[in-house]
């Protein structure tokens, strides 16, 4: 698989409003007394064999409502997406647990409900599950790959970093997006963490897919696909469509 980024402009989380699309449903379940809720975004036309499904996790004082723009489900109009709100975690901001076993494990909790409650809902292709998110929602990305490997297909954490604590154990396919001059989430410690990935889908070979991406383990059932930019702490334009373009080449073996 390999991806030209090239001419990639850097702008921050807040999109610009030409890329705004019409809102998706809301969704919300009860997990544990809390009320949750989702912004879903499905095809017009429900595919017959069943629709990818993401998972989409904003950052630390995001919401909802502002993550859709960016627009995964205009990238891949075929899948269901579904961005997620997240509770209060510190100072009345909304975010995502990074470890297991914090604030009752209520964010893992939500996923298990809400796949559930989706799965009923729309037809979803159970081999076409894929969780992507940004800076702590990256950080929860990576908690479902530790705590919930089963469920995905693969894995896109954005700006993001591994808690000394969560140490995923099965080989599964990752890309990872970060910015040299991130002082949010250390450039230093993202490195760790992709080096983390590369040792646990054994995935040594490296070649170029564009310009800062690189691919591991090109033709493995686990690749981890990196995209190194020169930005800060960002959602860089054109990262929705890389994570779209990587999730399709991804499926988990059935």
């Amino acid at each position: 698989m390999r991806m030209r980024l090239t001419q990639v402009t850097l702008i921050g989380l807040l999109l610009i409003p030409g890329a705004r699309t019409a809102a998706g449903q809301v969704m919300q379940w009860e997990v544990d007394g809390a009320m949750r809720e989702a912004i879903v975004h499905a095809p017009a036309t429900p595919a017959p064999e069943g629709a990818p499904l993401v998972l989409s996790f904003h950052g630390f004082g995001d919401n909802m409502r502002n993550f859709q723009y960016t627009n995964v489900h205009v990238a891949w109009p075929d899948a269901v997406v579904v961005y997620f709100q997240g509770l209060e975690r510190r100072r009345g901001l909304l975010g995502w647990q990074v470890e297991s076993g914090a604030n009752g494990d209520r964010d893992l909790r939500l996923v298990d409900v809400a796949l559930r409650s989706l799965r009923e809902t729309y037809s979803i292709d159970d081999e076409r599950i894929y969780a992507t998110g940004y800076s702590n929602g990256g950080m929860f990305t990576y908690l479902l790959w530790a705590e919930r490997p089963d469920v995905f297909a693969a894995y896109a954490p954005v700006a993001a970093r591994l808690r000394p604590s969560v140490r995923p154990s099965r080989p599964k396919p990752v890309l990872h997006v970060a910015g040299t001059r991130d002082r949010v989430v250390r450039f230093a410690d993202q490195e760790a963490a992709i080096e983390v990935a590369i040792e646990v889908n054994g995935t040594d070979a490296a070649t170029p897919c564009g310009a800062g991406c690189t691919l591991h383990g090109a033709g493995t059932a686990a690749p981890v696909m990196t995209w190194i930019h020169g930005g800060a702490h960002v959602y860089p334009r054109g990262t929705s469509e890389l994570i779209v373009a990587f999730f399709r080449e991804q499926g988990r073996p059935r």
